[in-house]
């Protein structure tokens, strides 16, 4: 068991009442979780206060409370630590207690706006191709190996994250891929952990509603660049224009990928079909089964990673030419009979939606119709919804606008938001259904023959967010039973 002083260790502290000799058992964020011995830390959240339950931890039999601002009165038997920011405090607690895992890992970062699932997921599969045992912490799903843990944030809080760590050193693993959100940047969820590389996929416009303006959410990107140490790599999109941004401060290695400009890891199309792609990666043309542009730069991504960490090119591109993207990410099936195309991706931005429609544009071999169904979140950037319906009406033949996760929101006035930023002479293309499985059967009935129909927004998600409660749902299943029905 470890006691307070073993797990203070490199906590800028403030003051400290009572002893730092106390044994503690477990830790915890959430005072609904203490029991008896546990380390309670009071973070300031974005919903809540964790300070305002301090007597609620005392109750449950915290021994030591660890905080940015004391009690008025101070309860005997209790050790109270005062930290600057109790945020960034748990996480290096947190690997104090599990014995800093990510010291025994080879941990790589992905962050961006698009494609973090997608790099992570790759990395992950390549390395196990590569005969490595492996971690994965990723939006879509936690794995250990073979073994699934299910994901219910991008990046879980700082114990959570340090604990599953633990548990990934504890199976053997060698390497562990993670999406970092710039949420977990901002709320310290990464504090203290240690990165052999960071990579930046691209930034738009996201999270705005959490972040308030573009520039704090690419300063808050940047910030994980930032706090790289000098013996890890930094691997940056060329082609986006804060990619170099991205690199300026960093003390890692700063290495580059572009598919057109001069960069460390080049990449070229030759090739881009529904059969995959062709590419030229550093002059070697390779077949990929992925699709689309937008993969071309997450291959890139993966292939350079891979050899910053010490990879044989040959074989990672070996490796690479033979692996399918993360699911609900491109994800397409097509109907027997009149082999219409149904796509689901995980596309909830204006940039992301965009990325997905011109890749079916470029797809298209003749005068197959683009229907595209799409929705916004409830309770999120709400300045994105106009701008999702105008990039999904310009570049469609019809559009169907429906629920996504409206969470605590009104669906049909997130719809109406979204209506507002069609333009008039686009309107007459324009549909609105509010029963998401309804918009997605309209679509498949106003298919023909070889259409392609968009469904995106969900991806991979298994539920709908209605007023706080996550009902069964599945895009790609419910397309699949679609097809099936309308061509019995």
């Amino acid at each position: 068991m470890k006691t307070l002083r073993d797990i203070l260790y490199n906590v800028s502290i403030q003051a400290v009442h009572g002893s730092t000799d106390t044994s503690v058992n477990q830790l915890s964020i959430d005072s609904r979780a203490i029991g008896k011995g546990d380390a309670f830390i009071a973070i300031k959240g974005v919903h809540a206060d964790g300070h305002l339950f301090i007597d609620k931890a005392l109750a449950q039999g915290a021994a030591a409370v660890i905080c940015e601002d004391l009690p008025q009165t101070l309860a005997d038997n209790v050790s109270y630590i005062q930290v600057s920011n109790s945020a960034a405090a748990a996480g290096i607690i947190a690997g104090n207690y599990y014995d800093n895992p990510s010291q025994k890992l080879k941990l790589v970062g992905v962050t961006g706006t698009n494609g973090k699932t997608t790099i992570a997921t790759l990395l992950f599969r390549l390395f196990s191709t590569l005969r490595f045992h492996c971690g994965l912490l990723s939006t879509v799903q936690n794995q250990i190996g073979d073994k699934i843990i299910p994901a219910t944030h991008t990046t879980p809080d700082a114990i959570q994250l340090n604990a599953l760590l633990a548990e990934m050193v504890e199976e053997g693993c060698e390497y562990v891929f993670m999406e970092v959100s710039s949420h977990a940047i901002h709320q310290q969820r990464i504090a203290g952990l240690r990165f052999m590389g960071g990579i930046f996929s691209n930034i738009t416009h996201d999270h705005l509603d959490y972040h308030k303006t573009f520039d704090e959410y690419i300063r808050v990107k940047k910030a994980f660049f930032d706090g790289l140490p000098n013996n890890a790599f930094a691997l940056s999109n060329l082609d986006d224009k804060r990619g170099n941004v991205m690199l300026q401060n960093t003390r890692a290695k700063k290495t580059t990928y572009s598919l057109r400009t001069v960069a460390d890891f080049k990449g070229k199309i030759l090739e881009n079909n529904l059969t995959g792609l062709i590419m030229l990666v550093n002059e070697k043309e390779v077949h990929f089964r992925l699709i689309g542009e937008f993969n071309a730069y997450n291959l890139l991504a993966v292939y350079g990673a891979a050899i910053m960490l010490g990879q044989n090119k040959d074989e990672v591109l070996q490796a690479l030419s033979n692996l399918s993207g993360a699911e609900g990410r491109f994800d397409y099936i097509t109907s027997a009979q009149q082999r219409i195309i149904g796509i689901v991706d995980y596309a909830h931005t204006p940039d992301a939606l965009l990325n997905v429609l011109a890749t079916i544009k470029k797809l298209r071999k003749g005068n197959e119709q683009v229907i595209t169904v799409v929705g916004c979140g409830g309770d999120r950037d709400t300045a994105k919804r106009p701008v999702m319906a105008e990039v999904a009406a310009e570049h469609s033949d019809k559009v169907i606008l429906t629920s996504d996760n409206p969470r605590s929101e009104d669906p049909a006035e997130i719809i109406r938001q979204m209506e507002a930023g069609v333009p008039v002479h686009l309107k007459k293309k324009v549909l609105s259904i509010l029963d998401r499985k309804e918009a997605i059967k309209t679509a498949c009935s106003l298919a023909n023959g070889e259409d392609i129909i968009l469904v995106a927004g969900k991806g991979h998600e298994k539920y709908q967010d209605i007023k706080g409660v996550k009902h069964p749902f599945d895009d790609k299943q419910i397309l699949r039973e679609t097809f099936e029905m309308l061509e019995k």
